[in-house]
């Protein structure tokens, strides 16, 4: 059975958040995608890790999001 999201850009980023103590940034990581189903009403979502705290957190890639090793060295 092939994967038929490996090819597309997903719809929603995935990550997990930590939230710190005191003034400290809370730590977003990266931990899989979601990519709509064809008739729209729902998404097909892959997950490379589960977190832990039972928060999961979807948004819209960013181009950050979509750079691959190749596109970001041939920037310079």
């Amino acid at each position: 059975m092939s994967n038929p999201t490996a090819s597309k850009t997903p719809a929603l980023v995935a990550y997990t958040v930590k939230e710190r103590d005191g003034d400290k940034s809370s730590v977003w990581k990266e931990i899989g995608a979601a990519w709509p189903h064809k008739d729209g009403e729902g998404y097909e979502v892959m997950l490379d890790a589960f977190p832990v705290n039972g928060r999961l957190t979807l948004r819209k890639p960013t181009p950050k999001d979509t750079n691959t090793p190749e596109s970001e060295s041939s920037a310079d």
